[in-house]
């Protein structure tokens, strides 16, 4: 249940769909064209995972990120103390939730990181 592959997709069409639902196409597409610089951002991180992933293919590698793995409920709970702030600080639902793909994007750099970090890890191992 926990697995990166299947979260984040399922995760990103229910923000979408949400966002659909209660801010309507126009508004949903202002506030994805808004987080631009983030999702520019992920080009590099996706480039590096790909060398590393390619420079790696025929190698055993250790999982440096093993100790480091947060358990699920922990997720849900981060997610819920943000959503009580976000709530009080953008002064709405409404508000609160158009925070939800920047989370999502975040999420996803967090992610590339720590995969590329433990991939330089491996290479370096072998090297």
């Amino acid at each position: 249940m926990n697995n990166p592959k299947i979260l984040f997709p399922l995760a990103l069409i229910g923000i979408i769909t949400t966002y659909l639902f209660v801010f309507g196409q126009e508004k949903t597409l202002e506030l994805i064209q808004k987080e631009y610089l983030y999702l520019l951002a992920i080009i590099p991180l996706v480039a590096v995972f790909i060398y590393f992933k390619f420079k790696l293919k025929n190698y055993d590698l250790v999982d440096f990120n093993k100790n480091s793995n947060l358990s699920f409920k922990s997720i849900v709970m981060f997610f819920l103390i943000f959503q009580v702030v976000d709530y009080y600080s953008e002064g709405s639902f409404e508000g609160m939730i158009s925070l939800w793909f920047l989370y999502w994007v975040m999420g996803i750099i967090a992610l590339l990181l720590m995969e590329n970090i433990n991939f330089y890890r491996n290479y370096k191992l072998i090297s």
